[in-house]
């Protein structure tokens, strides 16, 4: 049996990501108005404000986080799609192949491909 005792604080969770978001917010604004009002002379910011630079710098730097595992996906998702590959036969893989590039051309085939074991790499960039 399963301890399921974390449900009971789930509610929690989107508490402790606004207060987080808080922190964050007042530590920009403490930094801007301590650091660059007195240094570089500029205005100082209210906390609004501040919490408008800190989702602008999230925005132009790409702070905010990316999708879970990387270019293909989670781990999971990647272990089943290989799963699956290997469980077809050579004829069922090449007609997979002739379908993906029916729909979606040869641009996900790497150059490499191009060549077989009697072509030159030479011979298949031309």
């Amino acid at each position: 049996m399963k301890n399921h005792s974390f449900r009971k604080f789930r509610f929690l969770i989107p508490l402790a990501v606004l207060a987080l978001i808080a922190l964050v917010t007042f530590a920009v604004q403490s930094l801007w108005n301590g650091v660059l009002a007195e240094v570089v002379g500029v205005k100082t910011v209210t906390y609004w404000q501040a919490l408008g630079l800190f989702v602008l710098a999230k925005l132009l730097f790409g702070g905010f986080p990316h999708r879970r595992g990387g270019r293909c996906g989670p781990k999971w998702k990647r272990r089943m799609m290989e799963e699956r590959w290997e469980s077809l036969t050579p004829e069922q893989r090449e007609q997979m192949r002739d379908e993906m590039r029916k729909r979606f051309g040869d641009w996900p085939r790497p150059p490499w491909c191009e060549r077989g074991p009697d072509k030159p790499a030479d011979e298949a960039k031309a």
